[in-house]
C-alpha cells in the first residue's frame, strides 16, 4: 500500500470518529501557583480533521504555551486537553508527549547533529516499524538525495525540511510547528510555507502553526486563532478574520488597521478626526443610540486620504516602501496613523497635510460592531 494511501485511510479514520484530533475545554495556565498573572485564559479551541490552524498574536501572548500544553510538556492549571474526544491532560493527570500521537516541529529545528539525515528521519519509528514511509517523506520533501548528510552540511531550508519530514515520519495524526520558518530567509520562508498544507494533506495531518506574523497566518492556515496576553479574541476563516473582526485588537493586530477615537453626534451621526461618518441605513435601528464605553472606529490604512496644506493639522513622520504602494506614519491630533498611499503620491517626512476619509470609505464601529461610511458617500 503507497504512503499516499496510508494517508487517505489515516484521515479518513480520524474523519469518521467524529471527535476533534485536538480540542482544549476551558484552559488556564500560569507557570507559578502562587502568581496572580494567568499565562492562558479559558481558552476553547478545536482542531478539526485535515485542518491547518494558526495561533497568531504578539510575543508573550500565550501561544507556544498553549502548543506546550497539547503536546504534553506542561500540565494545565485548570480546563482540560483532549485528543479525539479522550482528555489526555487535566490538572490532575497528564500523558506525556510520547504517549500523545503528535509531531513536533521547533523553531531551531532540533535535530540530532550526530546523525544523519536519514537516521534523523527514523528516530521516532518503533523498532521493527516500516521506514518507507520515512523514505517517501525525505522524497516528497525534496532531500531525497541527501539521505547520508548530517545537520550541519544542510541549509536552513533543508534543515526545516528535515525536521518536518522527522515529525510525520511515525504517522501523527497533528504535528504541532513552533514558528517553524522564523529563521529562514523570505525567499525560502515562503516557499516553505506555500508548501506546508500540501504536505500536510498528502500526509493526512492536521496541524497547528504558531506564528507572529499576520501575512504567514492569513496565507496557508484554514483558520487563525488570535491571542492577547492569554485570551483568545477570534478562531475564523482569513476571510471572516478580514471582513468581519471580532474586536479592535484583532483589526489593529491582523490588518494592521487604526483605531480612531469617535463621538456619537445623534441619530445615525457620528463624528471622528476624519470627518462626519453615516450608519448604513442597512443597520437596525436598535444600533444606532448612543455612545457604548470606549467607542472606537477600525479604520483601513487605505481608507484615509492626505490632503498636502503648509498650515495643515497633521505631519508626516515616516514612510515605508512596500513594493507597490508607500506606507505612511501620520501624526494627528496626538496620534499615528498607518496610511496607504500610490507611489505616486512621494511626500517627505515633516511634510505638513490634512486627513480625511475618502467619500467611499466604510469603517467599522467597535463595540457596537457597526459599519459606518462617510456622510460624503453618496446616498443609494
Amino acid at each position: 500500500m503507497s504512503d499516499d494511501s496510508a494517508a487517505t485511510r489515516l484521515l479518513a479514520a480520524v474523519e469518521a470518529s467524529k471527535e476533534p484530533p485536538v480540542e482544549v475545554r476551558g484552559l488556564w495556565h500560569r507557570y507559578a501557583a502562587s502568581s496572580d498573572e494567568w499565562t492562558l485564559q479559558g481558552i476553547d479551541l478545536a482542531l478539526q480533521p485535515g485542518e491547518l490552524v494558526g495561533l497568531l498574536g504578539p510575543s508573550g501572548c500565550g501561544k507556544t504555551t498553549l502548543l506546550r500544553l497539547i503536546a504534553g510538556f506542561e500540565r494545565p492549571s485548570l480546563g482540560e486537553v483532549c485528543m479525539h474526544g479522550r482528555a489526555v491532560a487535566t490538572s490532575q493527570r497528564c500523558l506525556p508527549p510520547e504517549r500523545r500521537g503528535v509531531g513536533m516541529v521547533f523553531q531551531d529545528y532540533a535535530l540530532f547533529p550526530h546523525l544523519t539525515a536519514w537516521d534523523n528521519t527514523c528516530f521516532g519509528l518503533r523498532r521493527g516499524q516500516d521506514t518507507s514511509r520515512a523514505a517517501w517523506l525525505l522524497e516528497l520533501l525534496g532531500l531525497e538525495r541527501l539521505i547520508e548528510r548530517y545537520p550541519h552540511e544542510l541549509s536552513g531550508g533543508q534543515r526545516q525540511r528535515l525536521a518536518l519530514a522527522r515529525a510525520l515520519a511515525p504517522a501523527p495524526a497533528v504535528v504541532l510547528l513552533d514558528e517553524p520558518f522564523s529563521n529562514l530567509d523570505v525567499e525560502v520562508r515562503l516557499r516553505l510555507r506555500s508548501e506546508l498544507p500540501a504536505v500536510l494533506s498528502r500526509c493526512g495531518t492536521s496541524g497547528i502553526l504558531v506564528t507572529h506574523d499576520p501575512a504567514e497566518a492569513l496565507a496557508i492556515c484554514d483558520r487563525v486563532a488570535v491571542m492577547q496576553d492569554g485570551v483568545l479574541h477570534q478562531c475564523a476563516s482569513p476571510r471572516v478574520l478580514v471582513e468581519s473582526p471580532a474586536t479592535p485588537f484583532v483589526g489593529r493586530f491582523v490588518l494592521q488597521g487604526n483605531l480612531i477615537p469617535v463621538t456619537h453626534v445623534g441619530g445615525a451621526i457620528w463624528r471622528c478626526s476624519l470627518g462626519p461618518l453615516v450608519a448604513r441605513s442597512s443597520d437596525p435601528p436598535s444600533s444606532l443610540s448612543g455612545n457604548a464605553p470606549e467607542s472606537v472606529l477600525l479604520v483601513d490604512p487605505g481608507a484615509i486620504q492626505l490632503q498636502l496644506d503648509p498650515e495643515g493639522e497633521a505631519c508626516v513622520m515616516g514612510r515605508e516602501f512596500l513594493g507597490r504602494e508607500w506606507l505612511y506614519r501620520v501624526e494627528a491630533g496626538g496620534q499615528q496613523l498607518r496610511i496607504s498611499l500610490p507611489l505616486a503620491q512621494d511626500h517627505q517626512r515633516g511634510t505638513r497635510c490634512n486627513l480625511r476619509l475618502h467619500d467611499d470609505a466604510t469603517v467599522l464601529l467597535f463595540p457596537q460592531r457597526l459599519a459606518l461610511r462617510s456622510s460624503a458617500h453618496p446616498r443609494h
